[in-house]
């Protein structure tokens, strides 16, 4: 497949709403459209544009400047005319030919859902200018299709439209700054989507023309569109709100001047959005399909918002959070429909937020956040030590204890037809590390304001202590994955042992450390991640590919994860030594994600995940909050943007 229909972009609003597409402008996935609205942000997301379509007329000679997929064939073919893309400052597109040439751009605004198209004609000849706007409504994960509610009923203006696509649909606002509307009815069949057919999902859609849009530009004139749901005419302020997002767009968004690290800040930037039900801010976890989830933001912020000094929006990510505390747990994700509770499936979630609280109080010393928040906290610790949801306990050993079945509780949470492909009942090693943390960080709270500490997280501090290297340690000197003391112990070599010795407080003295590091290094690590499993292990599946039932059986089961990536890179540091040598040698491995980064797949994205065998095709969602969380940190926290090389 031309690589133009491989690599996609993205623009987000802040609410949970996005546009994207290939740099084609090709839809590949029905989760692709020019306005992808949030409802409830960040949730109850709606396509209500599919895409725009373009035609050059000179002289009566109609050029389609448009790219779509049909069954056996692609019509038309107007990346035979595109002759430039670049993502920054706002994805931006040239099309030419001998006697014309025009470049078009997309943005979307800030806390609205609204989405801005921008022509110009930059050549030397005039030209009508036709625009083709194709509609959509339907819910984010669905395929649309025609269907008699759906009749799209206008109501005309000179500069606008505004439309419902169905009885008891939004009203859509179409805003344009020149040019008069052609009505011309006609339903686009039967767009084919080429990667939801690889994912194994629905392929076929349907759009709806309403008509196009037809204005003469002369050269270096210029011609603004907007897809809104905000009931306002911006007709005269088009121009000025376009001015503003190419104005934000350009910014640079840190003191440094390396390319690289303001790049991953600006891509950073995407993730951040407004909940709605908690007036606060909270994480995306990726695009285009997953909402905010409790574990991935507690570990997402970590580097998008703490590591990077924004002390605002990572108090506000945190008291999100705190507000839906339930039975000693924090969500796990919050549902895509708000009619939906939130979902509590996760035994680590909660022990992140531990983490989050104490980086963000190393950060900016708001011990005023920690002492509101402390009785909170202590209750996270008495609902487990007390026994929660799913089993979740404490052993007479001081280990957290899980299990339930058909139940997923850590982040190795795969589920197909109710079963738990790698289900980890019993004592996950990196849960204990967490939980571990979790007690030394309430009692580093408890110290800073001089208050005294129940004996018994002490005696559980000190169980842990004694007996997590003693009963977790295999005969390599590496870590169990999972144990039930005195029962069942699994030696599945897995990267979860990193983390007992990559949080704030390490279980394991520094030979340990050593020889589970270096053990991750040769069986797990690749330049885009490391592996969930050992090549060796008899369960490891080297592609993530196929349907969702083969796709979810290999997720955990071997695939690249490129968060880990920071924990890796913090225990290199941290056992060997943070050296202007060691530090060139980590950007040097970073490279090859660096590229990722820039010329594969999602642009300026990182993605979710990579085959475990020979990765380098992203796999999964196409920009990841916590994949590029762990570079950002790396980053800020190294300060390794003073060593690399690409100034702006």
């Amino acid at each position: 497949m031309n690589e133009l229909f491989e690599k996609e972009w993205l623009v987000t609003n802040g609410l949970g709403g996005y546009a994207s597409s290939t740099v084609s402008n090709a839809n590949t996935r029905h989760y692709h459209g020019l306005l992808v609205a949030s409802l409830t942000p960040p949730t109850m997301r709606k396509i209500l544009v599919g895409k725009v379509e373009e035609t050059i007329v000179i002289n009566g000679k109609s050029t389609l400047l448009s790219t779509n997929f049909y069954p056996g064939v692609i019509y038309p073919h107007g990346i035979d005319f595109m002759s430039e893309f670049k993502v920054k400052p706002l994805p931006h597109w040239r099309y030419g030919d001998q006697d014309w040439q025009i470049e078009k751009s997309i943005s979307m605004v800030t806390g609205s859902n609204t989405t801005l198209v921008h022509y110009k004609n930059t050549g030397r000849e005039s030209f009508v200018l036709e625009v083709h706007p194709l509609y959509v409504y339907s819910d984010y994960h669905a395929i649309f299709r025609e269907s008699s509610p759906f009749d799209f009923y206008t109501e005309f203006s000179p500069a606008r439209l505004k439309t419902y696509a169905a009885k008891n649909s939004p009203a859509l606002f179409t805003s344009w700054t020149s040019g008069v509307f052609v009505e011309d009815r006609s339903w686009y069949k039967n767009i084919h989507l080429p990667k939801s057919q690889q994912r194994g999902l629905s392929c076929y859609s349907d759009y709806y023309h309403i008509g196009y849009l037809k204005e003469e530009l002369n050269p270096n004139e210029e011609l603004l569109l907007s897809f809104s749901l905000d009931d306002n005419d911006p007709q005269n302020s088009l121009e000025n709100l376009w001015s503003l997002q190419v104005r934000a767009a350009s910014r640079k968004p840190s003191k440094s001047n390396t390319v690289f690290y303001n790049d991953l800040l600006r891509a950073g930037d995407q993730f951040l959005v407004h909940r709605e039900s908690t007036q606060s801010t909270s994480i995306i976890a990726g695009y285009h399909w997953f909402a905010d989830w409790g574990r991935d933001s507690m570990i997402a912020m970590r580097g998008l918002t703490i590591a990077t000094g924004r002390k605002g929006v990572s108090k506000s990510i945190l008291t999100t959070f705190f507000k839906e505390l339930d039975s000693g747990m924090i969500p796990d994700r919050f549902p895509d429909h708000t009619d939906v509770a939130p979902h509590y499936n996760a035994m680590d979630a909660t022990f992140w937020l531990f983490i989050a609280v104490y980086e963000y109080f190393i950060k900016f010393g708001d011990i005023g956040f920690v002492k509101k928040h402390l009785k909170a906290l202590e209750e996270v610790l008495e609902r487990h030590i007390q026994g929660t949801r799913y089993n979740i306990h404490v052993t007479e050993e001081g280990f957290l204890y899980g299990g339930q079945e058909g139940v997923q509780l850590t982040w190795m949470d795969a589920l197909v037809d109710e079963k738990v492909i790698t289900p980890r009942s019993g004592c996950p090693v990196e849960v204990n590390a967490l939980w571990y943390n979790a007690l030394k960080i309430y009692l580093c709270f408890c110290k800073e304001l001089q208050i005294t500490v129940a004996q018994k997280y002490k005696d559980l501090i000190g169980k842990l202590e004694s007996n997590f290297p003693k009963m977790f340690t295999t005969e390599e000197g590496t870590l169990y994955d999972v144990i039930i003391p005195g029962e069942s112990y699994d030696n599945s070599f897995r990267p979860n042992q990193l983390f007992a010795i990559s949080l704030p407080f390490p279980l394991l003295d520094r030979d340990q450390q050593k020889t589970v590091f270096d053990a991750v290094r040769k069986k797990l690590y690749t330049p885009f991640g490391l592996r969930t499993l050992d090549v060796e292990n008899p369960n490891f599946k080297g592609q993530y590919t196929g349907g969702q039932w083969s796709r979810d059986h290999s997720y955990h089961q071997g695939t690249v994860w490129p968060f880990l990536l920071y924990e890796y890179y913090h225990c290199f540091f941290r056992i060997y030594g943070n050296s202007k040598k060691n530090r060139n040698r980590v950007l040097k491995e970073l490279n090859l994600l660096k590229d990722h980064f820039y010329h594969c797949d999602g642009l300026h994205c990182i993605s979710e995940i990579f085959d475990g065998l020979n990765p380098g095709k992203g796999k999964g969602c196409i920009q990841q909050a916590w994949s590029i969380s762990a570079l950002v940190k790396l980053y800020a926290e190294y300060k390794l943007y003073e060593d690399e090389e690409g100034k702006m």
